[in-house]
């Protein structure tokens, strides 16, 4: 049985924008796991610096998800959250 309903090709820039993504998303997940190899061989860092510098990315992250939502939110006139 055919479709009546055939999906449209995706466009060849989707394609594209997807794979620069997946690019993007590779080369942040090796840097963000050989960053601490990084700060202690070739910096020489201790484990107390590196701990402090995940922390406060950790923190920084998760500050700019919570304003980033609140502004969502106001923004699609939804009002604030309560």
């Amino acid at each position: 049985m055919t479709n009546p309903h055939p999906r449209p090709a995706v466009p060849r820039a989707v394609w594209v924008l997807g794979f620069v993504s997946l690019l993007m998303d590779v080369s942040s997940e090796m840097i963000h796991s050989l960053l601490p190899v990084f700060m202690v061989t070739v910096l020489g860092a201790s484990g107390l610096v590196v701990g402090i510098v995940e922390g406060i990315a950790e923190a920084t992250a998760l500050i700019v998800k919570v304003f980033a939502g609140v502004r969502s939110a106001i923004s699609a006139s939804r009002g604030a959250p309560r």
